[in-house]
């Protein structure tokens, strides 16, 4: 063999000797420690990075953002198993007690043993839709450590694996959390906001509307054209902020991520801007998106209708029937006498003694509004005009009764709709509601 060859080999045999070596002695570092060591090491890297920020750790956890909106949490944590919790899951954000531990399953894990704030996401009874009937709000209590990204402790969740991260939290999270209650109440609104909302995208040159059916429990909304030359949609939810949401996913407006929705206290909206005109709006309206001709049934010549809302039955509890209206019927009750109460509020159409609203109580007499029909074509609404009490064309409103019936009978008029659901029984099911306040009633058609 020539001796530039065996040189060759020497060298290459002196380079996998050192190999073996480094990797001998690599391993050797590795298990140094036994299994418990390690473990109670690792546990204690965890524990050792949970207290050693000065704020504590905010998380904003999207438990499905396929389905659910972002809910924020903050941890300080404390010495002995102690830490305070505090979140935006609704407008309590005061800060809680509770404890933690640092256990071992499958990997090191966070988990809070005592119910917390972060137990609102997972109990089984508090559901946002009923498609989560029976699983809450799909949330976890025990997350598993993964290490660190630059300053964040990256978990997965114990139920779905997916990466959960926590960063440094400020003294103005912790100060600032009540804001996010604040944003909370300006999207879900009053009883008297608007029943309505819309989302409109301004690409630059065209606005496009889109019909927002928005679920504040879930934080998340579905939003379909209203053109139906234009195949658009979005789904996503929001997590809240101090001055808005953020949506997630984002909404892609001429290619453009749009997320962060700033609330504009003066138009009540929410507004997520871009560059060269392009935008995205959430806006509240009392005028329905999708205007149907619903109405027509009620228009004088048609067959007699009656339509019936019933405190003491499925029309109660029918999810249609707005806040506001829950709160005139409370007015109704709390004006009359004791031990008499509303018993129905009744829809008469093309009867043979007319048309009227006729009100049922429990201990006292029926009253009956009589009232003439319009149709209002172009705005797809029907009018009910006063003509008598108790058929005297004098008389007043009953005072009990005048907060409650001026949401149906003004001049402005009333959005009919049939809706596409049932409750429980075969009768159709409309809603009747109001074009200039946040009043909708649920009725059957009897």
């Amino acid at each position: 063999m020539k001796i530039k060859n065996i040189f060759s080999y020497l060298i290459v045999a002196i380079f996998a000797l050192q190999l073996v070596a480094c990797t001998n002695t690599d391993t050797e570092q590795k298990f140094d420690q036994t299994p418990t060591e390690r473990t109670n090491a690792q546990k204690k890297e965890l524990n050792d990075l949970l207290l050693s920020s000065e704020y504590g750790w905010k998380a904003i956890y999207f438990t499905d953002s396929t389905q659910l909106g972002g809910f924020t949490h903050l941890f300080k944590f404390l010495p002995n198993g102690k830490v305070n919790m505090a979140s935006d899951f609704n407008t309590d954000t005061k800060m809680y007690n509770s404890q933690y531990e640092i256990q071992l399953g499958s990997t090191v894990s966070v988990v809070f043993t005592t119910a917390s704030r972060i137990h609102l996401l997972s109990d089984s009874n508090n559901f946002p839709t009923a498609a989560l009937r029976g699983k809450g709000y799909l949330g976890d209590f025990q997350f598993l450590y993964y290490g660190q990204d630059k300053e964040d402790i990256i978990f997965r969740t114990n139920r779905t694996v997916q990466e959960l991260r926590f960063v440094k939290a400020t003294a103005e999270d912790w100060s600032d959390l009540n804001k996010n209650a604040i944003t909370l109440n300006n999207i879900n609104g009053t009883a008297t906001s608007p029943l309505f909302r819309l989302l409109v995208t301004n690409d630059g040159t065209a606005t496009h509307n889109f019909d927002f059916d928005f679920n504040t429990n879930a934080r998340f909304g579905e939003a379909t054209s209203l053109d139906p030359t234009y195949d658009e949609s979005y789904n996503f939810g929001f997590s809240y902020t101090p001055t808005g949401a953020i949506a997630k996913p984002a909404v892609v407006v001429k290619g453009q991520k749009l997320a962060n929705f700033i609330f504009d206290s003066v138009n009540n909206s929410f507004v997520a801007t871009g560059s060269d005109g392009v935008s995205a709006t959430i806006k509240y309206t009392n005028t329905p998106p999708t205007l149907t001709d619903d109405y027509k049934v009620l228009l004088p010549g048609k067959v007699g209708a009656r339509f019936g809302y019933f405190p003491d039955d499925l029309t109660a509890g029918a999810s249609t029937n707005s806040q506001f209206f829950i709160d005139e019927l409370a007015k109704i009750n709390a004006s009359l006498p004791d031990g008499i109460t509303l018993g129905s509020v009744q829809l008469y159409l093309n009867h043979s003694l007319g048309n009227f609203i006729y009100y049922t109580f429990n201990g006292r007499s029926a009253v009956f509004h009589y009232i003439d029909v319009e149709e209002d074509a172009v705005g797809k609404k029907i009018i009910f005009k006063h003509k008598s009490w108790n058929g005297n064309t004098t008389s007043a409103a009953p005072s009990f009764l005048a907060s409650f019936d001026k949401n149906l009978v003004n001049a402005s008029g009333v959005y009919v709709k049939k809706e596409n659901f049932r409750l429980t029984y075969a009768n159709s099911v409309y809603t009747f509601t109001s074009s200039v306040s946040s009043f909708r009633m649920t009725t059957w058609l009897l």
